[in-house]
């Protein structure tokens, strides 16, 4: 089967059973999204579908077929500048151990495509399926209204 990951057509053969997340990981070597809880409860796994965050380790490859994927490696050209919200993130040292945070901007890109200034509550609503061990979670949302001002002032994508 053919998915479309990152902008680019990539030809892959796997049984009817197999996670997006696992394809992703051990077929294409795309390992920023992760495997944590593998119940779709963490959202350590998050990537993009059609402008859908989704679990990866809950959705199944064929599933995927005909489909847009993004991923982590994909939110930042290769030697350019990073994504507005990687830079908030950054900015906003809302990265601690750092497993969780492929996720958390995946699903924060995905918010920020939707609803360019989003408030709090949405900001929240948007995020909670998307879990920190370190708890950074005031220094996410802080990110996110970094990344949406960005947006807003012309400086982002």
């Amino acid at each position: 089967m053919r998915l479309d990951v990152n902008g680019r057509p990539r030809d892959v053969t796997v049984p009817d059973h197999e996670s997006l997340l696992t394809t992703l990981r051990e077929r294409l070597a795309l390992t920023g999204s992760k495997l944590a809880c593998d119940r779709g409860e963490c959202g350590a796994c998050t990537v993009i579908v059609d402008g859908q965050p989704v679990y990866s380790c809950l959705t199944l490859t064929r599933a995927s077929e005909g489909a847009s994927v993004r991923t982590i490696e994909g939110v930042a050209p290769p030697g350019g500048a990073l994504h507005p919200v990687q830079q908030a993130f950054i900015d906003c040292d809302a990265v601690q151990c750092g497993y969780c945070t492929p996720g958390q901007i995946m699903a924060a890109i995905a918010l920020l495509e939707r609803s360019p200034s989003p408030a709090d509550p949405e900001i929240d609503q948007a995020m909670s399926g998307n879990l920190c061990r370190c708890g950074t979670y005031p220094k996410i949302r802080a990110a996110i209204h970094q990344a949406a001002s960005l947006k807003k002032a012309g400086d982002a994508p």
